[in-house]
């Protein structure tokens, strides 16, 4: 009886211990998506669920209208993938999800919502402004570092640190942006970087001040204000009338990512026997005598050793990218997104995910990032004419080919190929697209040279290519600074490019927000932009009017913007000295027309069979 007294007390504490590590193993760290709405048009989402050992836990739910269809496993003990259907008819609230495993058991709340959003269409009618959150306005000070962050530093007199900008230095400074004509935002990636200080190419540790690090999509950068910052302002700009764009990274993550530290399984992300990098040669996709290891080395291949290429022919991972979008729109009430480095992603997985969000949201702006400066080749990865072997279904994407352009045009002579030929030469091929009012144009980013540097800080060609921007096809982007001729190339680090907005720092000296902190140079450009902006917003005929173009002659180029009820005629004189331009030849456009107003001097035009034009100089014509 002892004996069997003594076993049966060790089969208890045995048990005991089992249970408390069995309870131990049902920790869950993680439910990603994080919530989710009711009235999505696919009732199905899969949870990711992340803890310790957790793959053996059975998982219920007792909430109407919500089902579990399948739970899946994989290699990695600590991920299970739970399937969830939740009906048309599920009453909003929060319900349990109930793990069970051995005799261990626990609950996680998950919040269910009614789906409200609805974008606000972005198209021609709209001028974007691009931002670096860190770099443009401090607005908290309070979330300049944080000590339980893997990079603490914070320092606006080091380039390559960050610096400070967030979301509230943006709110307070939407006025600016409002008066400079801009309707829609769109942020550099926004989502956490809780990463290391990297060693860069130019030898520097750097912060991920950019924001294109991920190291948890399901969080806002604390640094930016967090979750309830980001959404705070989204209505701010709602509330305005202007609209978001937010920044996607699909084709990578950070080494810090908290899922590259422990994957879900070997294949998660794209691994070489050594470290490959990626050509950056998209000539190999279209190529059709091209090998496919270098279509491989393109896609698969690692951006830089530090950020881990995705793999996204993994279903899991795929969904949770896809799921992850979707999520975004909804909780932060996006309008439409700029997904980065495009060419590098897996294209059946890009179709997909765009399929999900229009399908969701049919109203969504979609365009990428696709550096490509040759429209045939860039046509590949948007909605194209082209018989390609596989079809691209992105509506949109940046404008390469006359971002090219016009840098190029307007530091050389006219000649056949030369000058403002080269922008003619690139909107000629338009035929390659779907629907050219979707490309979105721009004169510089914060991945090039600032244009006013490229151009020789020559006034009169800023102006030249700010008119250009803001009266030809597609959706005008600017970067941040470009109105109050922000200067500098990429020599020798991208900091250069990515200066502070100057006022935007209790510790500024000067204040380029207001007439009074800016040069006179400063706002004469300024008041440019300004006068054109608001003048196209109020004017359908140039924002989304038939756009018609002529050959270059003489170093004038000269197109035309119109509707049924407005023609807009602009001129470019590209000439070192004035020049007179005959009309005759435009007359299947100006037919009928005898006079005409410069919109950006009131001037009227008596006059139009021929037209004294200043050297370096655009006129924008409403013809009478």
């Amino acid at each position: 009886m002892m004996k069997f007294a003594k076993c049966l007390i060790v089969s208890l504490l045995l048990a005991s211990v089992n249970a408390v590590l069995v309870a131990q193993t049902l920790e869950i760290q993680r439910i990603h998506p994080t919530n989710w709405w009711i009235g999505m048009k696919n009732p199905n989402v899969q949870l990711l669920i992340y803890g310790k050992n957790i793959h053996k836990a059975a998982v219920s739910v007792n909430y109407a209208g919500v089902r579990v269809l399948k739970t899946h496993t994989v290699e990695n003990p600590n991920y299970l993938f739970v399937d969830l259907s939740i009906s048309k008819a599920t009453k909003p609230g929060t319900m349990s999800l109930v793990f069970t495993q051995g005799g261990a058991k626990t609950t996680q709340k998950y919040v269910l919502s009614t789906k409200r959003h609805q974008p606000v269409p972005i198209n021609s009618s709209d001028f974007v402004y691009l931002l670096m959150p860190d770099r443009f306005a401090n607005g908290d000070e309070s979330n300049d570092r944080f000590e339980d962050m893997l990079d603490t530093k914070a320092d606006k007199n080091v380039p390559f640190l960050r610096h400070g900008g967030d979301f509230q230095g943006i709110i307070n400074h939407l006025d600016y942006l409002q008066e400079l004509g801009v309707t829609t935002l769109w942020n550099t990636p926004v989502i956490e970087n809780d990463t290391k200080l990297k060693k860069e190419l130019h030898g520097n540790l750097q912060a991920a001040y950019h924001g294109y690090h991920f190291s948890d999509h399901y969080k806002i950068d604390r640094r930016f204000g967090g979750n309830e910052g980001y959404k705070k302002l989204s209505t701010a700009l709602h509330q305005r009338g202007m609209k978001l764009i937010q920044d996607a990274v699909y084709n990578h993550v950070s080494e810090d990512h908290w899922m590259y530290l422990d994957p879900p399984t070997k294949d998660w992300f794209n691994t070489w026997p050594s470290y490959t990098g990626t050509t950056h040669k998209e000539q190999a996709i279209t190529d059709p005598n091209g090998a496919n290891i270098d279509r491989k080395y393109l896609t698969d291949g690692w951006f830089t050793p530090f950020l881990p290429d995705v793999n996204q022919r993994s279903p899991f991972f795929a969904n949770y990218l896809i799921q992850h979008a979707i999520w975004s729109t909804e909780e932060f009430g996006l309008d439409g997104w700029r997904i980065d480095t495009y060419k590098y992603n897996d294209m059946p997985f890009m179709n997909r995910c765009n399929q999900a969000l229009m399908d969701e949201y049919p109203n969504l702006l979609i365009f990428g990032e696709t550096w490509v400066t040759n429209p045939a080749l860039l046509s590949y990865y948007v909605r194209n004419n082209v018989k390609f072997p596989f079809a691209c279904n992105q509506p949109g994407t940046c404008d390469f080919p006359s971002f090219q352009a016009i840098n190029d045009g307007l530091k050389e002579s006219f000649g056949w190929d030369g000058g403002i030929n080269r922008v003619y030469h690139a909107l000629a091929q338009d035929f390659l697209y779907y629907d050219p009012s979707k490309m979105v144009t721009f004169l510089e980013n914060h991945d090039t040279d600032r244009f006013f540097s490229v151009i020789g800080e020559d006034f009169n060609k800023y102006k030249l290519g700010v008119a250009w921007l803001l009266t030809t096809r597609g959706i005008p982007h600017f970067y941040y600074g470009t109105e109050v001729l922000m200067k500098n190339f990429k020599n020798p680090t991208d900091a250069e490019v990515r200066r502070d907005f100057s006022g935007g720092w209790k510790t500024d000296t000067q204040n380029k927000f207001v007439a009074s902190g800016r040069t006179a140079r400063e706002n004469e450009a300024f008041e440019f932009v300004k006068k054109l902006a608001n003048y196209r917003k109020n004017t359908p005929a140039l924002h989304s009017g038939k756009f018609t173009q002529f050959i270059p002659q003489n170093g004038f180029y000269v197109y035309f913007r119109h509707n049924a009820q407005k023609t807009i005629m602009v001129v470019m004189n590209t000439n070192a000295e004035a020049a007179t331009l005959e009309t005759a030849r435009f007359s299947e456009r100006m037919q009928g027309f005898t006079t005409a107003k410069n919109a950006l001097t009131e001037e009227t035009i008596s006059s139009l069979a021929s037209l004294k034009v200043p050297a370096m100089t655009a006129w924008v014509l409403e013809l009478k």
